[in-house]
């Protein structure tokens, strides 16, 4: 397996990560992101590939062509509609190492249309969030061709190991763990916002960490809310997927379903610019304090 020119497909926070990591290891990258077909986007994000020595495709047949490796890096929800897209236009050989957060069932359809086209699907399980990594992040290939494309990736660099040869099985770990690292995002926010409107707020952290002293809950609170306002959509879209990996194992997705909610209240909230002019170093109490007046405004819960 000779893995040289490189397709992106998806140019956010993780292909620009992925695309400026990898170029070093390869020959080039193409990268197709539907925002360089937007008029208020288009510049800017045409701007930052070319800044990173990153080749901005034209559309997706472009990026596609003569790609040795494609890397879906989309949002949950595009899991099945860039594959399909992808499939259109692959070469046959052509790897495709599907990142995106999506169910087990749902990575399996993915895989019929690529493997169907001729290419080689491969999923991936990306086991935390990428920027404290870079291209190092902790990652779970499964498929049949996974052992032969982790040790070129491990080559380049990354941390990729095999979950199974079995398709479904990295993406049933990485579903069910989100379950619990989002579900505590939910959860904190809800809880920490609502013990700052009744103002109990220094009674009810310390019991936390009298309870867990294994985690900074201050410092926590500060960086889930940080994350679920910068990317509450993106984390919604993936619970929506946990929740059918909890359906496709044949149970009811309660708690799935109910943070896939909670991820979206607040994604909503920063699209309406609740917290607008807070920085990467605000407190958790800014975004709570945000959030409260936000309520007190419009004078309506969620």
């Amino acid at each position: 397996m000779k893995l040289q020119h490189i397709g992106m497909l998806g140019y956010g926070e993780v292909g620009k990560t992925f695309a400026a990591g990898l170029l070093p290891s390869v020959t080039g990258v193409r990268t197709w992101d539907l925002k360089f077909d937007q008029p208020a986007l288009r510049d800017a994000e045409r701007a930052h590939a070319a800044a990173a020595s990153v080749h901005a495709a034209e559309s997706m047949a472009d990026a596609c062509r003569g790609a040795d490796l494609l890397i879906s890096a989309v949002t949950a929800s595009s899991t099945l509609a860039v594959a399909r897209e992808a499939a259109a236009h692959i070469r046959a050989g052509t790897v495709f190492l599907d990142l995106n957060s999506a169910s087990p069932g749902t990575k399996q359809e993915a895989a019929t249309l690529i493997d169907g086209a001729g290419g080689v699907y491969v999923e991936a399980g990306v086991m935390t969030s990428v920027p404290p990594y870079g291209i190092r992040v902790p990652m779970l290939l499964g498929g049949t061709q996974a052992a032969a494309l982790a040790e070129i990736l491990v080559a380049w660099g990354m941390d990729a190991q095999v979950a199974s040869a079995k398709l479904g099985v990295a993406s049933a770990i990485k579903m069910c763990r989100s379950v619990m690292i989002k579900g505590l995002e939910a959860l904190v926010i809800e809880s920490y916002t609502t013990a700052r409107a009744y103002g109990v707020e220094d009674q009810v952290i310390p019991t936390l960490q009298e309870t867990f002293p294994g985690i900074d809950w201050q410092q926590s609170g500060a960086y889930f809310f940080s994350r679920v306002a910068q990317h509450g959509q993106r984390r919604a879209e993936e619970m929506r997927e946990s929740a059918r990996t909890v359906q496709e194992g044949g149970f009811a997705p309660i708690m799935a379903g109910a943070i896939a909610d909670k991820q979206q209240w607040v994604a909503d909230q920063a699209r309406e610019a609740v917290f607008k002019g807070l920085d990467k170093d605000a407190r958790w109490q800014d975004y709570a304090d945000r959030l409260i007046a936000a309520r007190k405004a419009d004078g309506r819960s969620e």
